[in-house]
């Protein structure tokens, strides 16, 4: 295999775990808004808690963009 093409393969790969973060960022958001409107006084509980997962589940989009930058 030519290196060019192992490094194509390498970036496809980063963009594949990037929009895996996505969509479990979606999913996230909506499962907390989902619960905030059954339940609104567990507003101020929630919300904080879905900015974390968010920010966790944000955290791996932003390593597979430094991964598609280095390769």
């Amino acid at each position: 295999m030519d290196v060019e093409a192992a490094r194509l393969i390498a970036k496809g790969l980063c963009i594949a775990g990037i929009g895996g973060s996505g969509v479990g960022e979606g999913y996230l958001i909506g499962k907390a808004l989902e619960a905030i409107a059954r339940n609104p006084k567990m507003e101020s509980n929630i919300f904080p808690k879905m900015f974390i997962g968010v920010a966790l589940a944000e955290s791996t989009a932003i390593y597979g963009l430094v991964c598609f930058f280095i390769v």
